[in-house]
């Protein structure tokens, strides 16, 4: 269900006299930097997460390891 124009128009004005238009650009500002702080949280936890897969491929298995039997 996509928005018309019309409904972006009035969530703008609701928003301008719920916050005024000194508060949008600090509001929007934040919402820029905690988009950052999301992308960069998220970007390490995968670099993590390769990091592990890589250090399982490295480690050499035993033929005589007790699992494998």
């Amino acid at each position: 269900m996509a928005l018309g124009a019309i409904e972006w128009v009035v969530i703008i004005l609701i928003i301008l006299l719920l916050f005024g238009a000194k508060k949008i650009p600090e509001l929007a500002r934040g919402i820029g930097q905690g988009i950052n702080e999301f992308r960069k949280a998220s970007s390490e936890i995968r670099k993590e997460i390769e990091k592990g897969a890589e250090d399982v491929k490295e480690v050499p298995r035993k033929k005589d390891d007790a699992t494998l039997q």
